[in-house]
């Protein structure tokens, strides 16, 4: 090649350091995400282990078998193994004594884990993202509050019920981060130089098309079709920042909604259609965000 087509050639050096440096800073945010490993709680609890490592069993067998030692009496420790067997087999087992003393310890637990992952995920936010969560966990402490009042709403179907909007928060704290990712990943890209880089092959390939060695301009058209494509990427990024920012201001707006008219509210099927309605715009967002992520490994 020339040195007069080296010259008429865009400024390659130039834009692959660009690209190089954007595909540097989006691989060390995937790994910035990946070292973020989320605990996971168990889905159901452990009734044998809530049965026997309770203090107050603890503190029994052991003293049993304290006083055994003690005493030089070995059918202590022998009648407390044995009690502690039959306490273990029905204690653990029983449907009335798991709902009585093993379900609230186990939900418990798990609104402590929950709470513990929130804070943990939403110290990636900005301020703002934070002040909005923290706002939404209050709106949401308020609409359990306001539901506990109602007279129409049981125990069993108002817990059903308000564990949706412990998973809305949630929800709506992981399409924070994702779109706090996107936006740091779009300030990342100078489309202004994607579109100059995108004229210069344009011009490239119009005033070469005729004279330029084959070779030549097969890689310019290649070139133009790869920036074309990133550009192209890029405006579906931003379009899914729209509808994501969109679902956010909805699931605040929604909040609200319901934290005024809980209070009215005749049945649970109410509140039910509305926190369906909202999880299904998440899950339907979820989607489009796993769709985004195939797009982004393609830049």
């Amino acid at each position: 090649m020339s040195s007069s087509q080296k010259q008429r050639f865009p400024n390659q050096r130039q834009a692959a350091q660009t690209q190089n440096r954007q595909a540097q800073e989006f691989h060390s945010s995937e790994v910035s995400d990946a070292e973020i490993t989320e605990k996971s709680f168990p889905e159901k609890p452990s009734y044998l282990k809530y049965a026997f490592a309770n203090p107050y069993n603890l503190a029994l067998v052991g003293g049993a078998v304290a006083a055994s030692i003690l005493t030089l009496n070995p059918f202590i420790a022998v009648a407390a193994l044995g009690l502690e067997s039959l306490w273990l087999l029905h204690g653990s087992q029983s449907r009335s004594v798991q709902r009585l003393l093993w379900d609230p310890i186990f939900e418990k637990e798990k609104a402590e884990f929950d709470s513990q992952q929130r804070l943990e995920r939403v110290k990636s936010l900005s301020q703002h993202g934070q002040n909005r969560v923290a706002e939404l966990i209050e709106r949401e402490e308020q609409i359990k509050q306001l539901a506990a009042q109602n007279p129409s709403f049981t125990g069993d179907l108002l817990r059903n019920e308000l564990a949706k909007t412990s998973h809305l928060v949630n929800a709506f704290i992981e399409l924070g981060l994702t779109c706090a990712r996107y936006e740091s990943y779009l300030n990342s890209i100078d489309v202004r130089e994607l579109e100059n880089q995108k004229t210069q092959w344009q011009r490239f390939v119009e005033a070469n098309k005729d004279k330029s060695e084959e070779v030549e301009i097969q890689l310019a058209r290649k070139n133009l079709a790869v920036i074309t494509k990133r550009i192209e990427r890029v405006a579906e990024i931003k379009r899914y920042l729209n509808i994501a920012y969109g679902q956010l201001n909805l699931m605040e707006n929604s909040f609200q909604l319901i934290a005024d008219q809980i209070v009215t509210m005749q049945s649970p099927s109410e509140l039910s259609g509305q926190l369906d309605e909202l999880l299904d715009g998440v899950e339907s967002i979820k989607e489009t965000a796993r769709e985004t992520e195939q797009i982004l490994r393609t830049l």
